[in-house]
């Protein structure tokens, strides 16, 4: 057993039951308030840990913290988590509860609603046999993505500056909100962090690490119909509804989430919605190339001028948002970052392997912002949805990860 399962089960614990869900399409920063509650309580337990140049912005809902170093010749590395939780299912009302040595059979998560998972529907779970799960009621996300970070980051801190002998550089600490709904760390202050490199903390399966991700943007259409009586409707109705659908049939049928995996970019219609005379699309554009997101994004483009010219100009408005780049180009200048990483990973007994992430961090905005920062998963499983789960072995094993990288960065310095 790790010495550190205990402590980061109950901070888990205790961190899964503070809503911090974020809300998409929302102006402000954060998008919910209440994601200071968490702030707040990482705040109050850092300054009890005697961390040192501690702030807490609540203005735009951020902690930060450095773990003092200890070495003649410092090299600072950070690490930041994220506070929220998707908007994709409740987080409201979490229960978590523990399935202790889980046995391979399956787990009857609301016996009342009849909610369960079988290792035939959920084969990750056959990984996991002998360990202890903590999961939902089946009635909200657990929270796993990203407090499961945060718990490891937390312990891992409080290891550090209960030794302080124990060699190592200064660590640079930061909480951020709004990932999951595109905030990409936009109002991290990098002066303020103190490191010129990081990592984030976010993903699934234990060991893996990413140093490049999607280049993504989000296709924003506006259409604007024109209603007449159906009985008089030639040559004077526009049908926004049809409009909307002509655009996502110009998309490619197979280049969608469900046809790609590994390296394979997609179009993901996901919002439709409106009636003849005004409707709102909105498509996810993914690509690991520049070349290849710069095709997608033109091909977008492409359609909407075709729509314009066939219903009239203006009938159709395009927006490009919540885009960010792959971080690859800004890592790949530092292979040291990447290089402690795997050596890291080994050292605490875990098999690295590298994944280019089928999604984005802040890390990927943080690296085009000049803070390399690659990513190191944080072990939950089918995370934004009621069947989430995280493994407390995997958490600890993850502070076990951050206290070996402290020392590959302690050898490099």
């Amino acid at each position: 057993m790790s010495q550190f399962e205990h402590q980061v089960k109950e901070r888990f614990l205790r961190y899964v039951k503070i809503d911090t869900q974020s809300k998409a399409n929302v102006k402000r920063t954060p998008s919910t308030a209440k994601q200071l509650d968490l702030a707040k309580l990482l705040y109050e337990e850092l300054a009890q840990m005697k961390a040192k140049w501690l702030h807490l912005d609540e203005k735009h809902c951020l902690v930060y913290a450095k773990i003092p170093g200890n070495l003649k010749q410092d090299m600072p590395f950070g690490l930041i988590a994220h506070l929220d939780t998707a908007p994709d299912a409740s987080g409201t009302d979490v229960k978590p509860w523990i399935y202790e040595k889980y046995d391979g059979n399956a787990v009857i998560l609301n016996e009342k609603l009849g909610i369960k998972m079988s290792p035939a529907s959920f084969p990750i779970l056959k990984q996991y046999i002998g360990q202890d799960l903590v999961f939902t009621d089946g009635t909200t996300l657990l929270g796993g993505d990203d407090k499961a970070s945060i718990a490891a980051i937390m312990t891992f801190a409080e290891y550090l500056l209960a030794h302080p002998k124990a060699p190592h550089p200064t660590i640079c600490l930061a909480f951020t909100p709004d990932e999951e709904v595109g905030g990409l760390a936009k109002d991290l202050d990098l002066k303020r962090f103190g490191a010129p490199y990081a990592y984030t903390l976010d993903g699934d399966h234990l060991g893996y690490y990413s140093y490049e991700t999607f280049n993504a943007s989000e296709a924003q259409i506006e259409i604007n119909g024109l209603l007449v009586h159906t009985g008089t409707a030639k040559g004077l109705m526009k049908n926004a509804v049809a409009i909307g659908n002509q655009i996502i049939a110009g998309l490619p049928a197979k280049e969608r989430p469900e046809y790609t995996s590994k390296r394979q970019g997609f179009f993901h219609p996901f919002v439709f919605e409106g009636d003849v005379s005004h409707a709102y699309l909105r498509i996810l554009i993914r690509d690991f190339e520049e070349k290849g997101f710069a095709r997608r994004e033109n091909l977008i483009k492409e359609l909407v001028r075709k729509a314009n010219d066939e219903y009239g100009k203006g009938t159709v408005t395009l927006n490009f948002a919540n885009g960010y780049r792959s971080m690859k180009n800004a890592v790949m200048g530092y292979p040291f970052l990447i290089e402690g990483l795997v050596a890291a990973i080994a050292r605490a007994g875990v098999k690295p392997v590298e994944l280019p992430f089928r999604g984005g961090t802040d890390g990927s905005a943080l690296s085009n912002r000049g803070l390399p920062c690659p990513n190191l998963s944080a072990g939950y499983e089918n995370a934004h949805g009621p069947y989430e789960f995280v493994s407390i072995q995997s958490m600890a094993k993850n502070v076990e990860i951050l206290l070996a990288l402290a020392k590959e960065f302690a050898k490099m310095a």
